[in-house]
């Protein structure tokens, strides 16, 4: 009998899915890591189970606790999974440009959400991570995971990303395309996949705007708004291991949401902007890249949080990308 204990067992194991019409041109095989399969709809759901294990086993999280989290919204989805199959209480903060969807989403799990405005500085009290901060001091029994410096989000990946990714082509892939956001995703993975194969090429993912890829390559750093969801930052996570990349491509919010669309319509996968991100960072890197050869990305979430948003043209007209 294949029976989940829970709906937790049923996280990770996501399929890789060759993509065939966006990727016509191209000789090198891309293939789609699908994140967004996962049963709280994202590669976040990992690292939602990891580290509430990791804070169980160490003590810091005890029964009948408030989780509290800043996020983009999907590692609160994977925390709130686990919250509620444990029976935790949960409060999340989450910056206001995030789409509507994702907070009425943690809502229906039971969360208390927090809006704090986008446009502020890292240090700013008004941060979403500094309102969480603020929140988990005030709140008794409380236990903040925070995954832009806690190990077990990288350490999910080693151990399950990484090893899914490998079994699956059986090691036969010589690049590995990733959006870079707490890092911990493109540094776990990466990390494993080189150790399995040291000619493997790491390449992530950043949004115009974010410090990633100006950063890597040496240039000033002028960090502003963006659109795309989950991806970049502006300041550099603990989990973030730049040792482990290669290279980091740039891609305009435009080109993120017209791929993920594409996507959406011409290969039947429904994923959010920073899948479209990386999958038009893979086409890019895959130009330089011959026949027989394999590139691996991941889409990191489901589209139907952003129903209103990319994949909604009244928008896209008023953002100006359409």
């Amino acid at each position: 009998m294949q029976i989940c204990t829970t709906i937790l067992d049923a996280i990770g194991n996501t399929p890789l899915v060759r993509l065939n019409r966006v990727s016509e041109g191209v000789e090198a095989d891309i293939l789609a890591k699908l994140e967004n399969l996962n049963p709280g709809g994202s590669v976040k759901d990992r690292i939602g189970v990891a580290m509430l294990q990791d804070a169980e086993k160490k003590g810091l999280l005890k029964p009948g606790g408030t989780i509290i989290e800043p996020t983009s919204g999907n590692t609160g989805t994977g925390l709130a999974m686990v919250a509620c199959v444990k029976g935790y209480k949960m409060i999340f903060t989450m910056p206001d440009k995030m789409s509507e969807e994702k907070r009425s989403l943690l809502r229906a799990y039971g969360a208390k959400v927090v809006v704090t405005p986008t446009n502020v500085p890292p240090d700013s009290p008004e941060h979403y991570i500094k309102v969480a901060e603020r929140l988990a001091r005030e709140t008794p029994n409380s236990y903040m995971p925070n995954q832009y410096v806690n190990t077990a989000n990288p350490m999910a990946h080693y151990q399950t990303t990484g090893p899914e990714i490998w079994r699956q082509t059986g090691g036969k892939l010589d690049m590995f395309v990733c959006g870079m956001g707490t890092g911990g995703t493109i540094s776990g993975t990466g990390r494993f996949l080189k150790e399995k194969k040291k000619t493997i090429k790491i390449v992530g993912v950043d949004p115009e705007g974010s410090i990633y890829h100006p950063r890597f390559h040496r240039n000033p750093e002028k960090p502003h708004q963006y659109k795309v969801e989950g991806i970049g930052e502006d300041f550099m996570p603990k989990t973030m291991d730049m040792t482990v990349v290669d290279d980091v491509i740039q891609i305009s919010d435009k080109d993120a949401f017209d791929c993920a669309r594409r996507l959406a319509r011409e290969e039947g996968i429904l994923v959010g902007g920073s899948g479209g991100a990386a999958v038009y960072a893979a086409l890019k890197a895959g130009e330089k890249m011959r026949k027989g050869q394999t590139i691996v990305t991941l889409l990191p979430d489901s589209g139907r949080n952003y129903l209103t948003r990319l994949f909604s043209d009244q928008w896209m007209k008023e953002q100006g990308f359409l």
